[in-house]
């Protein structure tokens, strides 16, 4: 426990000073001569034939793209091809050791690195492994296109499966891996251990920080590697991404098998250039990227240099850094020096460096000057190495022609199927758990003292005569929300959450109390206050298949994770070709009292983004049942809570909040109030300002409200909002959520558009102002309230007698407003 780590005054107010661990450079020196002993000669060719292998693959791609052919087959391929030729052998030394438990991750350069590691893997496996693996994926498809006229043994069949089914991703077919979604930036094969490359520079690196965690948390074997290159180093993810791979809980909290670092290694895939810049010189300030690793922990992340030149120094790096990992020192990093002789993309060719410098690399090719040590050893012949390359150019032209056969591999056919890659969005599964063993908890569930606290309150905020009961008896929002997820947590042994301040405290608005007592470290414990690591480790934690809860303590720190809750975790299902799921559950707080970048509503810009359900419960009753629903599913769920109702108690549901275990369907809005005159839909806490202005309309004015609480609005179904509107003709749409751009700006659309003949009114939207968020005492004048609402009807929909209007809701005031853009 934290409480227990005493840091003493006296001892870190002494003088002294940081001494640095030696990093080193290039330290291996051995020739093939001298390694003969520790590798057979198939493994000495077949380090030849992987790197030719990428090289001619590469070759083919960058011939296809400046000349539109490849050995006389003519194709068009307006898609990226980002190049790695003259990295061949960092790639292949990198894979060597690896199999398919372990995962490697990489950027948007990564065709090297998936038929590297490919090949490894395939090395490594069965025949009946391999044979088992391409009948069952995607129901044998690629299998069946590239075993035909096949000749030869089951490994060369796999090499032709990995191949074509690479080839095809790229173009988009959807015989490729991930049925031409991914395409050639985003290709993997996750059954060889090729997890999803990444189009965003430095994207993977908290991505692959969370696949190492789901190893560690779930004691699952091999390492993870995360496959960066030297300009990336200037991203939030990659510093992120390490600083959650080296916290010291790891080492320090962490109990029993748990207890160590990550399996990771952090490998630099260093050519020296990114897009156009130089990093060494220029845009970076390390000299060597290895230097990095002496800031950030005390073991400096067993940073080195290697001769990425040499395929032999990364297998020798490797196989020394994996015994570090096993021993559980990780994380390491390791930069591996290498050279790519095309451009960032074929486009830019050699615009910022010198043809000297070209020359200079091509001269000491990794390929090239590793085939002459092959034959001055007496490993191979050059004839050996001739029909080695000759049969590689072979693969290439069979493989192309079959992946630009639009018979043989068709793209997806959207004309005749316009909702594929709709239906390709969500998983839309339910599981208990995600993987079925024992949970680990530190006692049954009925000893958690919460649990029995809990027991004792009124699950209905009301006495038989109507009274509420105090605050104290009460049960609230916040203990729907904990009673969901401590079930949960008894049910997945894979799930885990994390944020900040999430063990020991309970979470910063006492959601999670209770929870430090019933779980160990490993399925509860705190993170940097870093937001994209927090989010990026559970994209990685949970398409490896566990589960995750990660806490955004604020939603205006959205802001702080937006490439991983925008552009990554909506986006990996589809893409994989629904090879993988994304069972992460975002917990968002959505504040108020702390002013401008505290007291933000978000729910718009996240339901703005395809891919992604949103949740925004106002009651205890919803907010279990949507939280049950939300933690039974395989998809990600931002899961917003309003800090201004956590306490209150359930009033809606008769019944009051069952005991039981309950689900609640998302899409569905609930009428907390029926009426006749108009309707009221709400998103989040403003239910209860809702329900006032219905209160006051029906007492005051003589007018009958129906109020619907959204509950979600990702899914979301229209059909009760149309009912509705048959009665009552009219309907305002409220959030705390800003006017301008507001989510209910879309609703309100597809409502005219749905229910034109319905409406005696235009839709009319009440949110908040365009301003930033005031102080607390001024809040009044920023959120919607009764007020505004009553306002808005009077002005826009029906004169309300005696009504006197306190807030300007004209077309002039809004054409105003509109125009100094607030």
């Amino acid at each position: 426990m934290p409480k227990s780590q005493f840091i003493d005054p006296v001892q870190v107010r002494k003088s002294g000073k940081i001494i640095f661990k030696d990093i080193p450079v290039n330290q291996y020196d051995k020739t093939i001569e001298e390694e003969k002993v520790n590798y057979s000669k198939e493994q000495l060719v077949g380090i030849y034939h992987d790197m030719a292998l990428i090289r001619q693959f590469e070759t083919m791609l960058n011939l296809i793209k400046i000349r539109g052919e490849y050995h006389g087959i003519e194709y068009n391929h307006p898609g990226p091809a980002h190049l790695s030729i003259g990295q061949e052998s960092a790639a292949v030394g990198m894979a060597f050791h690896l199999g398919a438990k372990d995962f490697i991750f990489g950027s948007h350069r990564s065709h090297g690195e998936i038929l590297a590691k490919g090949m490894s893997a395939i090395s490594k496996m069965s025949d009946d492994d391999l044979m088992e693996m391409m009948e069952n994926f995607f129901d044998g498809t690629i299998l069946r296109i590239v075993s035909k006229n096949h000749t030869g043994d089951t490994k060369s069949l796999a090499r032709r499966f990995l191949v074509y089914g690479t080839l095809a991703e790229i173009f988009a077919r959807e015989t490729g891996f991930n049925k031409g979604l991914g395409g050639s930036m985003h290709a993997f094969f996750t059954p060889l251990g090729v997890y999803p490359n990444n189009a965003i520079v430095g994207g993977s690196g908290d991505i692959a920080v969370g696949a190492a965690l789901y190893k560690k948390v779930n004691q699952k074997e091999g390492i993870v590697v995360a496959n960066i290159g030297d300009a990336a180093m200037a991203c939030g993810p990659v510093w992120e991404g390490l600083a959650f791979a080296s916290m010291d809980q790891f080492q320090q909290l962490w109990e029993g098998a748990y207890k160590g670092g990550l399996p990771i290694i952090f490998n630099i895939m260093n050519n020296q250039y990114g897009m156009g810049g130089q990093t060494c010189g220029e845009t970076m300030g390390y000299d060597m990227a290895a230097r990095i690793g002496a800031g950030v922990n005390r073991d400096g992340l067993h940073a080195e240099r290697v001769d990425g030149y040499n395929p032999l120094a990364v297998i020798d790096a490797y196989k020394r850094k994996m015994k570090v990992l096993k021993e559980k020192k990780g994380p390491v990093l390791l930069d591996v020096l290498t050279y790519r002789y095309s451009g960032h993309s074929p486009s830019d060719a050699s615009s910022y460096r010198s043809k000297e410098e070209i020359e200079a690399w091509e001269a000491q090719d990794c390929i090239a000057s590793y085939g002459k040590e092959l034959i001055k050893a007496g490993i191979a012949q050059q004839e050996e190495l001739n029909a080695i390359e000759f049969d590689i150019v072979e693969l290439m032209k069979y493989s192309m022609t079959l992946a630009i056969d639009e018979d043989v591999s068709p793209r997806m056919d959207l004309v005749k199927h316009p909702e594929l890659i709709g239906d390709m969005m969500f998983s839309n599964e339910s599981m208990d758990k995600m993987e079925d063993r024992k949970v680990e908890v530190n006692h049954p569930m009925e000893e958690n003292p919460r649990v029995q606290q809990i027991a004792k309150k009124e699950r209905f905020a009301f006495d038989k005569d109507g009274k509420p009961f105090s605050k104290i008896k009460q049960y609230q929002l916040r203990d729907g929300l904990f009673e969901a997820i401590i079930d949960r947590f008894y049910k997945d042994p894979t799930l885990v959450a994390y944020g900040e301040e999430n063990r020991d405290w309970g979470g910063a608005f006492a959601v999670y109390r209770g929870l430090t007592e019933a779980l160990p470290y490993q399925r509860l414990f705190n993170s940097p206050i870093s937001e994209a690591s927090i989010i990026g480790t559970s994209i990685g934690y949970a398409m490896c298949g566990g589960r995750v809860i990660p806490e955004i303590m604020y939603c205006d720190f959205l802001g702080r994770c937006g490439d991983e809750v925008f552009n990554q975790l909506p986006k990996w299902q589809a893409m994989s070709g629904n090879v993988i799921k994304m069972p992460v559950v975002i917990r968002v707080s959505v504040g108020s009292k702390y002013g401008a970048q505290h007291s933000q509503d978000w729910s718009s810009l996240v339901a703005h983004i395809p891919g992604l359900k949103v949740c925004f419960p106002a009651t205890p009753y919803d907010a279990k049942g949507l939280m049950n629903t939300a933690l039974q599913g395989t998809d990600p769920v931002v899961f917003f809570e309003s800090q201004r109702i956590y306490d209150v108690g359930e009033q809606f549901h008769q019944g009051g909040v069952p005991e039981t275990y309950y689900e609640i369907p998302l899409g569905e809005p609930d009428v907390k109030k029926k009426g006749d005159d108009v309707t009221i839909l709400s998103v989040g806490a403003t239910l209860y300002r809702a329900l006032e202005a219905a209160h006051e309309l029906e007492e005051k004015y003589g007018m009958s409200a129906e109020v619907i609480d959204a509950r979600t609005i990702v899914p979301f179904d229209f059909e009760p909002i149309i009912a509705s509107l048959k009665k009552t003709g009219r309907i305002l749409l409220t959030s705390d959520a800003n006017e301008r751009g507001s989510f209910l700006k879309d609703m309100a659309q597809k409502i005219t558009e749905l229910a034109f003949d319905e409406l005696d009114a235009p839709p009319v939207v009440v949110g908040s102002r365009n301003w930033i968020t005031p102080a607390y005492e001024l809040e009044e004048f920023f959120f919607p309230c009764k007020e505004w609402m009553l306002d808005a009807i009077h002005e826009k929909m029906v004169p309300l007698k005696g009504h006197v209007v306190k807030n300007n809701f004209t077309n002039a005031e809004m054409i105003r407003r509109g125009k100094l853009g607030v």
